[in-house]
Order: C-alpha cells, then structure tokens, then sequence
C-alpha cells in the first residue's frame, strides 16, 4: 500500500526537562493521553522507527516540540538549553544517521546567539536547519535585529521551520474560547500572521535566497494569494516589495502537508504554488503517521507528482542523497 519512498519534516520529540515548557499547554489534556504522547515524544528506536517503516517513510528531520526556550524568560538559560537540546538530539541522530535529520533549537531571545548555534549544528553535526517555534515571548522577528540570523540561515543554505505558538496575548475575538485558541484555529491564525509580518517586514528583500518552510498545508496562506494581492495593491501601507506578495508564497515560503490530510486542500495548494512548493509531513507524535501516508498514497496526484511531494522536493531542498543512496546507507 505505502509504496512510495517518503521524507517526512515536522516530526517531533522532546528533550528531558522540556516538558516543563509545554505544561501550560498538556496540563488541560487528558492524563491517559498525555502520558501516550510523552512516551512517543521520548522514544527514538522503537514505536517511532516502526511506524516510519511500516508507512514507508525513509527519513525525518526530527525537531522540539513546542514552545521549547521560546517560552524561556531568561536569556542566558534558553542559549544555553537550546545548546544542550541540540546535543541532546545529535546524539540520538548519530544512532540512526540513515533515518534521521535533525533541526537545530535556537534562542532568538539573543538572536546573534541564534545565529552561532545554527551554524555550529549544521558544520559540526550536520543538522539540516533549524526549527521555531513561533515567537520569542511576543517578539516576532522582522526587525533588522533579527537580520544576523536570517543572514546565517541564507548563507549556510538551509531552511527555517516556522512552528506555530499560541498567541502571547489572546486577542479579543478568542477570549473565553480556548477551543478557538489552540491547534484548531488560533495556532494557524499566529503562524500565518507570523509568515505575513515576515514577508512585509520585507525579510524576503533583504534575504533572497532563504527558504521558510510552513507545516500544517501552509497555514491557509495559498488559499489567500491573490486576496492578499488584491488588497497589498489597494492598500499598500507604505510598504513597497520587489515582488508581488503571492510570488514570495511558493518561491521563499514553501510548505508541508503536516496535519491536514485532505486531497482537495493539497491539490489547492499545488494549484496556487505547484508542486515544487509542497513537501509531504507527518506531524508526529500529534497526528497518525499511518493516516498521513495512507492520504498521501491515495491522493489523485499522478506518480511523478507524488514522488515530488513524498521526497523529491525535500531531497532537493535539504541536499539529500537519492533513494538508492539511503539504501546503501541501511546495508
């Protein structure tokens, strides 16, 4: 059935300790099921590589779950975490180096800090690039302090994982709704938000080359190109871009299908950005791996176009080596 080779990109675990910063968020979470997901969060060997085989997914880039130091209120400890974090994760890496990828932990509370240890996982370790999650205690980063970092990731040629947050202040419209706050809704609403400040903060200007990738089918940014268009041109704000908004959403701005298992809203996605734009996800241990593979199996995609989703555009984009490679890897 799982017939297609997959790489799979926001697949996640949790350092020891970085459960603390995700209690606000599990501790209103079923007991039962919270004890599933931290059994899954911490395991590298066993259910985790179990479930990639049986969905024939080859590789993952494996990342902190949210928030992580982007919660972390001093600036001196998250560095530091998110120092140890890595370790921590190349470790683990380093026992199956044919199957996993890593995605650096970084503290944009110091955002040259930030910018030290994306570079210093990817040349000593090999990471793949990094991943955050949403803001840093309500700092967003399009602001020039924020360019030391941008800069790097350009440089070293890897891609930055927006991860969604919950909102640092909830705005009104969601208050006393917190089904509406959380991955339902609010998240998506932040990250979008998030990706948009970016873009017309004009980080894709002053950054040509960086690659920001968004899970959860982009947040619903494609579906919205050519209103955000529309609107840009009518009410630009004193905002001036190179570009159209929409033509950096599918060239800067790509995207993965983590979490939204639905054909119709994939083949969306690859009208407004093509294929080249989309890349297949898992969002483990938060959704089913077995779900997401079995979707992207039966999604009406001719074969080409899945292998480009499933893995091609991932090998291209993270310098991966070819299926037969990985397979001698394994030997």
């Amino acid at each position: 059935m799982n017939r297609t080779p997959k790489i799979a990109l926001e697949e996640h675990f949790s350092a020891p300790g970085f459960d603390a910063y995700s209690a606000k968020y599990t501790r209103a979470l079923p007991v039962d099921f919270v004890a599933r997901l931290d059994a899954r969060l911490s395991d590298f060997d066993d259910r985790r590589l179990a479930e990639m085989d049986a969905g024939n997914i080859e590789y993952a880039v494996l990342s902190q779950t949210m928030p992580g130091v982007q919660a972390e209120v001093d600036g001196t400890t998250a560095v530091r975490r998110a120092r140890e974090n890595n370790e921590f994760l190349a470790e683990r890496v380093a026992r199956h180096p044919q199957r996993f990828g890593a995605f650096a932990h970084v503290a944009l509370q110091d955002p040259t800090e930030a910018a030290r240890e994306l570079e210093r996982t990817v040349v000593e370790h090999g990471f793949k690039g990094a991943m955050i999650n949403g803001h840093t205690l309500g700092r967003y980063y399009e602001g020039s302090e924020f360019d030391v970092f941008w800069e790097r990731a350009q440089a070293l040629g890897v891609p930055i994982y927006l991860h969604p947050n919950a909102f640092s202040q909830p705005p009104a419209l969601l208050e006393g709704m917190p089904v509406l706050q959380g991955a339902a809704w609010g998240w998506g609403v932040e990250t979008a938000g998030h990706a948009l400040r970016l873009l017309f903060g004009g980080v894709f200007d002053r950054f040509p080359r960086l690659t920001l990738l968004l899970g959860h089918m982009g947040e619903a940014l494609p579906y919205q190109r050519w209103r955000i268009d529309s609107r840009f041109a009518a009410y630009p704000s004193g905002i001036k871009l190179a570009r159209k908004p929409s033509e950096y959403i599918g060239s800067n701005i790509l995207i993965t299908t983590s979490g939204v298992c639905s054909a119709p809203a994939l083949l969306g996605a690859i009208g407004e950005l093509g294929a080249q734009a989309v890349l297949f996800s898992v969002d483990y241990p938060y959704e089913s791996t077995a779900e997401a593979c079995t979707f992207i199996e039966q999604a009406p995609l001719d074969e080409q176009t899945r292998a480009q989703v499933c893995y091609g555009n991932a090998r291209r984009i993270f310098k991966l080596g070819s299926p037969q490679d990985l397979a001698l890897l394994q030997i």
